[in-house]
């Protein structure tokens, strides 16, 4: 239409955020809980991973899929070009749902958009199933324990990713 602004024609879609994960190249690194080691790899990822109330298990598949084939290790170039997947390394994978908090205002944290722990357990679990069938070097935090989780980050090469 002549005359109409281009701005007025644009549409916003509002950002959804969706399944959160730390993850972080190790050399080595377990989880531990009530004394007991119940993980552990060698050099891999460690992925810490809060489930959001809108999260759903397509979100898991599709954070599994960047989790084992996002480059992070170097090849013969000292480049990042080579994915968990590459080099056959471990995974390990630690439920943490205070990575859903809300930090923006005052002195302590809001969980508001974490999911309620049924549901968290529920996806976590999921994970965990798809993980085993997808990768045969995989090892798991439990969800809710209090877990003692000890690494060596190898860079320290860390990021943030979601699904």
């Amino acid at each position: 239409m002549a005359g109409t602004d281009a701005a007025s024609r644009v549409t916003i879609t509002p950002l959804i955020l969706v399944m959160i994960t730390v993850i972080q190249r190790v050399t080595h690194a377990n989880v531990v809980i009530d004394n007991e080691t119940v993980g552990q790899i060698d050099v891999g990822i460690v992925a810490l991973v809060a489930v959001e109330k809108a999260d759903t298990p397509k979100d898991a598949e599709r954070l599994l899929e960047r989790i084992l084939n996002y480059r992070i290790f170097a090849d013969e170039n000292d480049r990042m070009n080579l994915s968990l997947k590459n080099i056959k390394g471990g995974l390990l994978l630690i439920p943490q749902f205070t990575l859903a908090a809300d930090t923006q205002k005052g002195n302590r944290p809001g969980f508001i958009s974490a999911a309620p722990p049924e549901q968290g357990l529920q996806l976590f679990s999921y994970l965990q199933c798809l993980a085993k069938e997808t990768y045969d070097t995989v090892e798991f935090g439990r969800f809710g324990a209090d877990m003692k989780v000890s690494l060596l980050n190898d860079g320290p090469i860390t990021f943030i990713l979601r699904s």
